[in-house]
């Protein structure tokens, strides 16, 4: 399932838009005030050139008066003038793009760290390469808006509004004319909104959407060519792209009939309107340079309307990324769901403190705990159980038993809604994130391996001393191997790990949880993909821990956790057995009897 947002109208999506703007701009409103003055600047500067122009031509050309000082002041003038306004432009360009190659950066730091902080239960529903087009593609919208769009639109406005006056002040009945052209813009405007908006916004989707099904299919090449399904995924991404095409397709047809061919057009109306009604006049001398003046401002006043219409397809381009940037940053974060669940949470912490009573805290403490992922189907039922600290606890179960449900429920990526959890005490929801982590370790049953050297993926950057590197990869049995690669602890793995084999990286995936020095160390089925020396080793490192570090095991090598304290035994969601291997071992006909005696055929 892909993550997409939800359908929202073009007026809320302007809202989200420019309320992220000026959110990442922020800092730097002071450089957004300063480039708008320089932009008045320069366009009174520009609209008094042809000004100056007209007095030229009425006051001294055509009347013969050859005044040398006063022209040579009128032609420096017109050329000043210019060259201060490109200065200003010029001045206002390096303003708006740093502001705006500024606001990028913000924004981009925004969106990957509260992709960070996201919960498990979004990345359910999310999509990698949508992901990553959030953070690049999406977020460089933002100087989009303001160099392509804001800019020039703001330009020309303040243009179009100078020409106008000086035109008002040349001869009004000449400049209503000019007006007279307005609504005809404005109809362009509102039939391209109507015709390419819902072009636009299919387009930029459509564009996620190759971006997720490229990374899909990258990311898992081996498994697709196994498969012979190259064919299959070539179709369904030519069909993919097909759709962008013609969403795209639909968005040039739109600025092909009605941006810059249609105003084009009322340009030659309109400058054969006023050559016209100058015709019509008895003219003097005095109103040649009015003309002149005039056909000057004319093409100030056409071009600043094509350049306002024609920013109207990048602004729907801009609007509709940069609002679902801002959709994504309103993804509640992992923190802000556990904050729901805070008070009740806290007093089943007080409950479960007062049912240790003088046996002590228990490191994990479940009560009637039961969870769904959708209503109506529950996964979980009535769970309860307590866990002792430094205890070396099993869980184990067929294939949909709720085994992975309630590892997930305990590192937190979903919340607690039926029932409770507590750690040494307190409630998932009511410890702090960092505490948290720093307290419950992970290792998972595919690890995760940087595109780095050992020694940082252990570190994982938390400035880990040698020392501390080194004691955690001991503890994990991994120092060895380590040690033994071309550069020891500075070898870079490559991508995934791909210099080590299957076990390897599995043993740097403790090393790397033992380093974090966590009081409770959870395993996915860490020993499912491995062989069965490498199982062995693991096997001496848990023994290693017990009685210092809280180990859970999720296993479906049940030898793995044959020496556990305890072993519990999942059913359909419900503990159907629990006890050390040789209490289970004796129930006759039980589960774990079952399924351990299934094993060791199968061996």
């Amino acid at each position: 399932m892909s993550f997409k947002p939800e359908p929202t109208s073009a007026r809320r999506q302007t809202w989200q838009a420019f309320s992220l703007l000026r959110r990442a701009a922020l800092p730097d409103q002071h450089h957004l005030g300063w480039a708008v003055l320089w932009l008045v600047l320069a366009a009174l500067l520009e609209v008094s050139g042809p000004i100056m122009g007209k007095a030229l031509i009425d006051e001294h050309l055509l009347p013969h008066h050859l005044d040398w000082p006063r022209m040579a002041g009128l032609l420096a003038g017109m050329v000043l003038t210019g060259w201060i306004a490109s200065g200003l432009r010029y001045l206002q360009l390096v303003r708006l793009s740093g502001l705006a190659m500024r606001s990028v950066m913000r924004l981009r730091e925004m969106v990957y760290t509260h992709v960070l902080l996201l919960p498990m239960a979004f990345f359910d529903r999310a999509i990698t390469g949508q992901l990553v087009s959030r953070v690049t593609n999406d977020t460089e919208a933002v100087k989009t808006l303001y160099i392509q769009v804001l800019f020039v639109m703001l330009d020309s406005t303040i243009v179009l509004v100078g020409t106008v006056a000086a035109m008002a002040w040349l001869d009004w009945h000449l400049m209503l004319i000019v007006l007279a052209l307005l609504p005809a813009v404005l109809l362009i405007v509102w039939l391209y909104q109507r015709w390419s908006a819902p072009a636009v916004t299919r387009a930029r989707a459509l564009r996620s959407d190759i971006n997720g099904q490229m990374a899909e299919s990258i990311g898992g090449m081996s498994v697709l060519q196994a498969n012979n399904a190259e064919a299959r995924f070539g179709q369904r991404f030519a069909a993919t792209n097909q759709d962008h095409y013609t969403a795209r397709l639909a968005e040039l047809r739109a600025n092909a009939w009605l941006l810059r061919p249609a105003l084009d057009l009322f340009n030659i109306i309109l400058l054969a309107a006023v050559i016209y009604l100058f015709g019509q006049r008895a003219m003097t001398a005095a109103e040649v340079g009015v003309l002149y003046a005039f056909i000057s401002y004319l093409a100030r006043v056409i071009e600043p309307l094509i350049q306002i219409t024609m920013q109207f397809s990048q602004l729907q381009q801009s609007v509709v990324a940069t609002a679902r940037v801002a959709t994504l940053l309103d993804e509640a974060t992992a923190t802000e769901h556990a904050a729901h669940g805070h008070d009740a949470g806290l007093a089943a912490a007080r409950a479960a403190a007062n049912d240790a009573g003088a046996n002590g805290t228990p490191a994990v403490a479940i009560r009637h705990l039961s969870f769904a992922y959708n209503e109506g189907h529950p996964v979980l039922h009535d769970l309860s159980l307590e866990i002792p600290q430094g205890a070396f606890v099993g869980i184990v179960g067929h294939t949909g038993s709720g085994k992975s449900t309630l590892l997930s429920l305990l590192l937190r990526f979903y919340p607690v809604r039926q029932g409770s959890i507590t750690i040494h005490g307190m409630p998932l929801d009511a410890i702090a994130n960092e505490r948290f982590r720093a307290d419950v370790g992970l290792v998972p049953q595919d690890p995760f391996l940087l595109a780095a050297s050992a020694r940082e993926n252990i570190d994982m950057g938390r400035g880990l001393t040698q020392a501390q590197i080194e004691a955690a990869a001991r503890a994990a049995h991994a120092h060895d191997f380590i040690a033994a690669l071309d550069r020891g602890y500075d070898t870079a793995l490559g991508e995934g790990g791909s210099r080590l084999s299957v076990g390897q990286k599995q043993l740097i995936a403790i090393a790397r949880a033992l380093a974090g020095a966590p009081r409770i160390l959870l395993l996915d089925e860490a020993t499912s993909h491995i062989d069965s020396q490498t199982e062995q080793i693991v096997q001496t490192a848990l023994d290693e821990l017990r009685g210092t570090v809280t180990v859970i095991a999720i296993a479906h090598r049940l030898s793995t956790i044959r020496d556990a304290d305890r072993i519990i035994v999942l059913n359909h969601g419900r503990i159907a057995e629990t006890g050390p291997h040789e209490q289970l071992m004796q129930i006759n006909d039980g589960l774990y009897q079952r399924l351990y005696l299934l094993q060791q055929l199968a061996a």
